[in-house]
């Protein structure tokens, strides 16, 4: 997203980029998001264009901001690592377990970077997943889509509540805190929109989403 480039130095990303589900409107709805993201307008970003499906918005703007948390953690995998970070915690209060209901059914305590790597497998899987991002234009989207929507923002969140609390002054000095902030304030903005994340989960970073949805 053009409005989101890094410099070179920082284009290592966590993983490979996810590509906009093909088969849906995909490439169109991500040129809407390009447009109106280089507006600047961010509130009229995230607002779902007239006649366009629910679904098929959420998914585009899903693998989006997927990319984007991969591309601002990526810049911190150096610094994020199991002896600097042994729990993924968002400050002294908010600790989180991982457990994907499948493969790890009881909530673990890892490492933040393990939760990350655990947490950015578990999304790729929903999204590499026909039955749940269908890439066929026209295939139907299970009953269940907005509650997948809803857990991957929620968990998403939890890696920027990390990054803030335990990375933000790596990314002052990395001069990166510019772009973290409009990424966050693109990704709550749009949760706030379409009523993704329940606020108690936004409990870490409460004052800076305050700010945000009050500007």
């Amino acid at each position: 997203m053009s409005l989101f480039g890094l410099g070179s130095r920082n284009q290592k990303t966590f993983r490979p980029k996810k590509s906009t589900p093909s088969g849906s409107k995909g490439a169109q709805l991500q040129k809407h998001i390009d447009a109106t993201l280089g507006s600047g307008n961010l509130r009229e970003a995230v607002r779902l264009p007239p006649g366009e499906d629910i679904n098929e918005w959420l998914a585009v703007n899903t693998v989006d901001f997927f990319n984007q948390v991969n591309i601002l953690y990526g810049t911190l995998t150096e610094f994020c690592t199991p002896n600097n970070c042994p729990t993924m915690t968002a400050g002294p209060k908010y600790e989180y377990r991982w457990a994907d209901g499948v493969n790890i059914k009881k909530p673990i305590e890892v490492s933040a970077p393990k939760y990350v790597e655990y947490l950015m497998d578990w999304i790729e899987a929903q999204l590499d997943d026909e039955t749940i991002f269908p890439q066929k234009l026209g295939a139907p989207f299970p009953s269940n889509f907005k509650d997948v929507v809803n857990t991957i923002f929620k968990r998403l969140f939890r890696v920027y509540a990390h990054i803030y609390h335990s990375h933000f002054q790596k990314i002052v000095s990395l001069k990166e805190e510019a772009h973290l902030n409009t990424c966050f304030k693109h990704f709550v903005l749009f949760t706030w929109e379409f009523r993704l994340i329940d606020k108690a989960e936004l409990a870490p970073l409460h004052d800076l989403v305050e700010s945000i949805l009050q500007l």
